[in-house]
């Protein structure tokens, strides 16, 4: 389970338009004119064709939970593409995203200054740049280790030291313990 990745996916389904497909039978037939076919909707989905003809139907109405899960993935990475597309493009270049967050958060820095690392709960909202490096590595499949790390540079250059108007001396940025994180356009 992916924390950092699956917010990053619920902020963005959060511009969606149009409610997403709610019954079995319709998120099977949303699928199968997605990909064109009953065996390519049965192969992802790890079932009979014949179970997805059954779906489409309506013969069978109430899926197993680890089938309803699946198929409420499939389809919401599959839903309106333009709007998630213009949801990210406008994230990274004009709006940026904020970060809603608890968690243990502190930083190296030189001898004789604080390092404490404690606990916070913060709000924040994060430059375009860094909304662009999130989405970017969340599409070539990077982990929540590595978005963990680029929001960690974001907060140290946005919160800690307030886009270069103080501490300017910070190394690294420890950013760990996270209980909760959300992502909002």
């Amino acid at each position: 389970m992916s924390k950092f990745g699956d917010s990053l996916d619920n902020a963005v389904q959060r511009a969606f338009t149009r409610p997403i497909p709610k019954s079995a039978g319709a998120q099977m037939r949303y699928l199968v004119r997605q990909l064109k076919s009953t065996k390519a909707v049965a192969r992802m989905l790890r079932v009979s064709q014949r179970t997805v003809e059954r779906y489409v139907k309506d013969q069978i109405k109430k899926p197993r939970p680890a089938l309803a899960g699946r198929l409420d993935t499939e389809v919401k990475k599959r839903w309106q593409p333009q709007i998630r597309a213009k949801a990210k493009e406008r994230a990274a270049t004009t709006d940026g995203v904020i970060i809603d967050t608890r968690a243990r958060l502190g930083y190296t820095a030189p001898i004789g200054t604080t390092d404490q690392d404690r606990i916070r709960h913060l709000t924040v909202a994060l430059p375009p740049q860094y909304a662009a490096r999130l989405f970017d590595a969340h599409e070539q499949g990077a982990g929540d280790q590595r978005l963990q790390e680029i929001t960690a540079e974001a907060l140290r250059e946005v919160y800690l030291q307030d886009n270069g108007r103080r501490a300017g001396s910070l190394e690294e940025v420890r950013f760990t313990d996270v209980d909760h994180i959300d992502f909002d356009l």
